[in-house]
């Protein structure tokens, strides 16, 4: 099945690359397995957005144009990854197979990844080295452009100067001359010293931290008490999951960079920030797939006290992959249309988006409709709502 569209720029053919950080991961094997399966015809695009009509013309590249590589600090070879994905029931059986040759393309690709214990190279050996990189696999690949998507595990908040390892990566990705998208909550372009480099790079960017369950449906349901001006006086949730995510989660600096998006979202639909917390538990029995509840605690007319509780089960893993397709072929689109800063837009992806933008799904949904029909007329005004540096600013010029 291919994405492209009669008339479409991407009809010659052209590759684009893309590079991702965390190569080995269950998101990053998903993606590449999905992306063969959807363009062989063996899968419909369910969840894809950017195979919706409303993407009709706007001359994103197909499916069957991307070609994978990355970094990754593991060496389980993607088709033996993509093996244990589908004995836990996140890909489908027999899917490994008929996609071992595209997964064993993508994994000679994968370059060692880094810092890793006892590894002596300076920030800007790791960033020249990791650049490097991206370059010889856009030159192998004879790839159009190349954009860059984190989906590594989730690290702590950064602390001082020191560049944290998605800010190396992303820093790579600037100096190969390539977008970028973060679709963690890890630091990646948010660190002050990129600031600089990010506006004069010309590159469009988009992030951070993909959106993909509990904090979607927040999103939904923040907007309706507002609107329909019902006041929550408490809202919290807890997530059970297991796999990479939830060992890296068990560190509370890492889980306490996650919730920050999650409340974040309450913030800005309500208005407010209401009592409650969220609790991130590791299970590891749960592999990809993860539970979360919400418990949210509202005031109806006269003072009516009320309850609403959501329960969201989902494979982790199945949730991201379209999402990640969708930006890399966004976030290429845009820098073939001559885009560049933080692509607002595209809010409707993310729990802390680059630029200014609404927080409501409905409202991101509509600026996304926007920014298809602009790649349609070629491009137009540049989508990033912001003062073209990284996503550290919100409504009110805070850093975030």
């Amino acid at each position: 099945m291919s994405a492209s569209r009669p008339g479409s720029p991407s009809d010659s053919g052209s590759r684009v690359g893309v590079w991702l950080i965390g190569a080995r991961g269950s998101v990053a094997t998903t993606v590449v397995a999905g992306c063969a399966a959807v363009s062989a015809g063996l899968h419909p695009p369910t969840g894809m957005v950017t195979e919706t009509p409303v993407f009709a013309g706007s001359g994103l590249p197909a499916l069957s144009s991307l070609v994978f590589g990355g970094h990754d600090t593991l060496d389980c070879p993607l088709p033996k990854r993509a093996e244990a994905l589908a004995a836990g029931g996140v890909l489908p059986p027999g899917l490994p197979a008929a996609v071992r040759a595209e997964l064993a393309a993508a994994d000679r690709e994968i370059r060692p990844g880094g810092p890793l214990p006892g590894d002596t190279r300076g920030e800007e050996e790791l960033i020249a080295a990791f650049a490097a990189d991206i370059r010889d696999f856009a030159r192998r690949s004879r790839a159009a452009r190349t954009v860059v998507v984190n989906v590594a595990s989730t690290e702590p908040t950064a602390t001082g100067r020191a560049l944290p390892p998605s800010s190396l990566y992303a820093a790579a990705a600037l100096r190969a001359g390539c977008p970028y998208v973060n679709f963690t909550p890890s630091t990646g372009l948010d660190h002050p010293a990129l600031a600089p480099l990010a506006a004069a790079s010309g590159l469009p960017y988009a992030g951070r931290d993909g959106k993909t369950g509990q904090t979607l449906l927040r999103s939904v349901l923040g907007p309706m008490f507002a609107q329909r001006a019902l006041a929550v006086r408490a809202w919290s949730g807890t997530n059970l999951l297991g796999g990479g995510d939830g060992a890296a989660l068990a560190d509370p600096a890492a889980a306490a960079a996650k919730n920050a998006g999650k409340e974040r979202v309450l913030a800005d639909t309500l208005g407010t920030t209401p009592q409650g917390e969220v609790h991130i538990d590791d299970v590891p029995a749960l592999g990809d797939w993860k539970t979360a509840w919400d418990h949210i605690a509202f005031d109806g007319f006269l003072g009516a006290r009320m309850i609403l509780q959501t329960i969201w089960q989902g494979c982790d893993s199945a949730l991201a992959a379209p999402l990640v397709l969708d930006l890399a072929r966004l976030t290429a689109r845009a820098h073939e249309a001559g885009l560049s800063g933080p692509l607002g837009d595209l809010g409707f992806y993310f729990k802390d988006p680059a630029g200014d933008g609404p927080a409501g799904l409905a409202e991101q949904y509509e600026a996304l409709r926007g920014f298809a029909g602009r790649l349609r007329d070629g491009g137009g005004a540049a989508s990033g709502r912001g003062d073209g540096g990284p996503a550290g600013t919100d409504r009110g010029g805070e850093r975030r």
